[in-house]
């Protein structure tokens, strides 16, 4: 199609940061390149910031002065990973990836999970289509709020507090947010996770609130269960399973659970939203920054592909986005992945697959490569 046809322009700020988060960028961005090619109705514009633990060790700083400002030009952030062995994880993650989260009110942290076609469960039941939640996280307060301190450091009396934040409005939105999500998917299936037998305070709040949002969904069934019960039903009972809402730390720990029985760590994928739009949303697979493979070219670029096509979702190009996604399955479908879901290919072998599967899909429909 003929760059004249082309209607919109999307506006993405990268972010690859560190370990193999360049590669999977790198892997992201040939793909969108290639999509956006043949699709031909719209455009990616990206723009590269080298903020990473490398930049931390020469700067001091993570995200230089006014970078956060520069960030809200765009319309999306494709994030790879933060963290470094030399870099206390605390010190990189409320450096760059927090700072960012919470600077732009990005509360909703969606953490979707499915069995790829051709790949297998760890689960000895669980096959295609037997396991497909999203996992809703409240995202700026909960446990990973930021309040609290240490006192009296060295002595034996040394003492450490970590102030978990459940506030009225924090909870109303996210609970919104997640019964608007059951909605829209077939089941209508909502899980609220709590901890309220034990955490009697903020997590009796969280209940609370979602029993009385939950009047506003009457076509929403959902059901409430204590967080390590819920470690015991994704296991046992998957199926039973389809929109999971829980806090920031319980979901955080219930996502990668799910990726892992999913069959990989390396195929999941985050959206950090804004849902009133007013900063831009970042995406990012949710792997870290695995340094332990990092420039071997093995890791697994599916979570990028899969966080990408969320990205475009989030930008109004759905179809594309499903497009994208179908290309990515009949990869993995056909057997070739990397070696974390059982497989022998490189990064740049599943990478070309995908854009060689995206030119094939488009041209059946009609549509070239440039």
């Amino acid at each position: 199609m003929s760059p004249m046809a082309v209607s919109r322009t999307h506006s993405v700020a990268l972010i690859p940061a560190d370990g193999i988060g360049p590669e999977v960028i790198s892997a992201g961005v040939q793909v969108l390149e290639t999509l956006t090619k043949c699709d031909g109705s719209f455009s990616l514009s990206f723009k590269h910031y080298d903020w990473s633990s490398g930049t931390y060790k020469a700067t001091g700083k993570y995200i230089p002065d006014g970078g956060l400002e520069q960030l809200k030009k765009h319309d999306a952030i494709l994030f790879g990973a933060v963290g470094a062995p030399d870099v206390p994880d605390h010190i990189s993650l409320w450096g760059l990836r927090l700072a960012i989260c919470q600077g732009f009110q990005q509360y909703a942290n969606v953490r979707p999970t499915k069995i790829f076609r051709g790949t297998e469960s760890p689960l000895r039941k669980a096959e295609h289509g037997d396991l497909d939640w999203v996992i809703v996280r409240e995202n700026s307060e909960g446990e990973y709020a930021g309040q609290g301190g240490r006192s009296h450091r060295g002595h034996p009396w040394e003492t450490a507090t970590e102030v978990a934040i459940f506030s009225r409005h924090g909870i109303d939105r996210i609970m919104r947010f997640a019964f608007e999500t059951a909605q829209k998917r077939p089941r209508k299936l909502l899980t609220v996770v709590t901890k309220s037998n034990a955490q009697r305070n903020g997590m009796v709040l969280w209940d609370e609130v979602a029993q009385e949002v939950a009047k506003e969904y009457p076509d929403v069934k959902w059901d409430k269960m204590l967080v390590d019960a819920m470690t015991c039903r994704m296991v046992l009972d998957p199926k039973s399973i389809d929109t999971i809402v829980a806090s920031n730390l319980h979901a955080d720990i219930l996502s990668d659970l799910a990726a892992a029985l999913a069959g990989s760590i390396g195929i999941a994928p985050t959206s950090n939203l804004d849902p009133s739009r007013q900063y831009p949303s970042m995406f990012e697979p949710i792997h870290g920054s695995a340094f332990d493979i990092t420039g071997q070219g093995v890791a697994n670029p599916v979570g990028t592909f899969w966080t990408a096509s969320e990205m475009l979702i989030w930008l109004g190009e759905e179809e594309a986005a499903k497009i994208m996604m179908d290309a990515v399955e009949t990869v993995t479908g056909r057997g070739l992945m990397t070696r974390d879901l059982g497989g022998k290919a490189r990064t740049q072998d599943v990478t070309e697959a995908v854009c060689e599967e995206l030119v094939e899909i488009y041209s059946k429909k009609g549509k070239g490569t440039g």
